[in-house]
């Protein structure tokens, strides 16, 4: 049993050392040579200055170089703060300081993005640049209970939050999806999400515990995935509804070509239309899908068995082995089959709350009574902000955010839920649903579109579809055409982006005056 993450980097032995564990581009890196880089590194940035539970930035793109630097961190007893490449230098500088990182690792083209960094020249690392390994270092006892993670997640509203992990949360994860994906030495994952993101980071956390390969694939561009697909016989992959999207367009090779090596696939992030997963399952039978929830305060939390995908395609499953999900209405008592509660995660992977933020932390993360022995004890649980109900036999259905829960026609319906619909009509290629304020009470809603094609779609055959299948509470007031859907640093669509885009664009007075027209 391994229980922290320096634990993984260091429990190969030769017999397995020259096992290939990255690839990245041309470049492959061995097991051995992985824990010789990182040990490397490790001793030549513990002469930092470095302290345990020190926090370290790991700005770089999903990299052999954001691996090692992050496997190093760990060994130096310090906190991860991966960054996401994709974030500008306000955003950065704001994870940096809200941190209080003592140190960023980065590269040189990356840190030359940076403005008024709160970090002094000999706090800033390039991993790009030789460094000479100025002899061993001792590094501290790890234990599980220590801090190993704050993720950066980002709300609805308001600055990122820091979401604490700890070696025991990440360990666990990856041992509890190990097993039910039944990974093994000899799977080779596809790596397409950020390691920021802990949907993506957590495929190089199982890889490294069950000894396979991870191949790192930059290109989210159909073809280029499906060539790395072939070439490198890759049998896992993870994705989130728009890149799926994506891979089920007409001109996409991923539903016309065969992968002999592919074994399964993952979604999380949000909800798969059922559409997309009915395609895949016709264009690649051969392939188990595995429909999964869950929060970066929980690490992972449900996921519906491949044998179940083609009865119930709209369900995200039942709990995650070792974790509880309790379905809770606002009275705090156990829902009923079929009632809209509050998904509420118990077990090993739930986070330690937020860093920095005493206020959040209280809101989100709380404690319930279990009963043991006769008696009851209290143990510490996280309230998603999510919404879903479950069937006669146990199955979770998601519903949507509370934060995000649109009133139309005095109802709450949630955004998700129109889409499913409106996906339904086989004329959109994306759909994302919003609301804006229509009065004190009500709000309009609002679906930002992109056809299967353009030129021919038609906004009043959607309406009239709409009317058709749809009650008049979740028919949208407005269709919006747009060229392409603004994503979040996880890949998810961006709501709030697109209604600032949607308010501005309708507050110009040309749009004023076509109004009129």
């Amino acid at each position: 049993m391994l229980y922290t993450t320096c634990d993984l980097i260091n429990k190969y032995d030769t017999g397995f050392a020259s096992k290939i564990v990255l690839i990245e581009n041309n470049e492959k890196v061995t097991y051995s040579e992985l824990q010789d880089k990182v040990n490397k590194f490790a001793s030549f940035i513990s002469h930092k200055g470095l302290k345990k539970g020190d926090r370290v930035a790991i700005y770089l793109p999903r990299s052999i170089d954001a691996v090692v630097a992050l496997f190093a961190t760990w060994l130096n007893g310090c906190v991860g703060v991966i960054i996401n490449d994709v974030l500008k230098k306000q955003q950065v500088n704001y994870i940096i300081d809200h941190s209080g990182a003592s140190l960023i690792i980065s590269n040189e083209k990356m840190l030359s993005s940076l403005e008024a960094i709160s970090l002094t020249k000999e706090a800033m690392v390039r991993i790009d640049q030789s460094y000479a390994e100025p002899g061993n270092a001792n590094f501290p006892k790890v234990i599980g209970s220590d801090v190993a993670l704050i993720i950066y997640t980002s709300g609805s509203t308001g600055m990122p939050k820091g979401v604490i992990l700890s070696h025991t949360n990440l360990i666990s994860g990856a041992y509890i999806i190990s097993d039910y994906l039944k990974l093994s030495h000899d799977d080779i994952i596809l790596s397409l999400l950020p390691f920021s993101f802990d949907y993506g980071l957590n495929q190089l956390l199982t890889v490294v515990l069950v000894g396979g390969t991870l191949v790192i694939q930059n290109s989210v561009f159909p073809a280029d995935i499906c060539k790395t697909l072939l070439a490198e016989n890759i049998t896992g992959m993870a994705g989130v509804p728009l890149l799926w999207q994506q891979l089920a367009h007409e001109r996409s090779p991923f539903i016309k070509k065969q992968f002999p090596s592919l074994r399964y696939i993952t979604n999380s992030g949000g909800r798969m239309p059922e559409s997309l997963t009915r395609l895949f399952r016709k264009c690649h039978p051969h392939v188990q899908i595995y429909l999964m929830y869950g929060l970066t305060e929980a690490f992972r939390s449900t996921y519906l068995p491949p044998s179940e995908v083609d009865v119930r395609p709209t369900s995200m499953g039942r709990a995650i082995p070792n974790v509880e999900i309790l379905l809770l209405n606002e009275n705090r008592e156990k829902c009923k089959a079929g009632e809209v509660g509050e998904v509420v995660h118990r077990g090993a992977c739930v986070a330690l709350g937020y860093w920095r933020d005493e206020k959040n932390t209280a809101e989100r993360f709380g404690y319930l009574d279990f009963p043991e022995h006769g008696g009851v004890y209290k143990e510490r649980v996280v309230f998603s902000g999510d919404y879903a109900k479950m069937d006669e036999k146990g199955y979770l259905y998601y519903v949507g955010r509370k934060d995000q829960m649109i009133k139309s026609h005095s109802v709450r319906v949630s955004p998700e839920e129109i889409e499913a619909f409106l996906f339904a009509s086989d004329m959109l290629a994306h759909v994302v649903v919003f609301a804006v304020p229509k009065n004190e009470v009500e709000q309009s809603i609002i679906a930002a579109v992109m056809p299967h094609d353009r030129s021919t779609f038609n906004s009043n055959k959607l309406l009239a579809y709409c009317k058709t299948e749809m009650p008049d509470y979740m028919i949208p007031s407005d269709t919006w055409l747009i060229e392409n859907v603004p994503q979040t640093s996880t890949g998810k669509p961006d709501r709030v982006r697109l209604k600032e885009m949607y308010l501005a664009r309708e507050a110009t007075p040309k749009n004023k005056n076509q109004a009129a027209e």
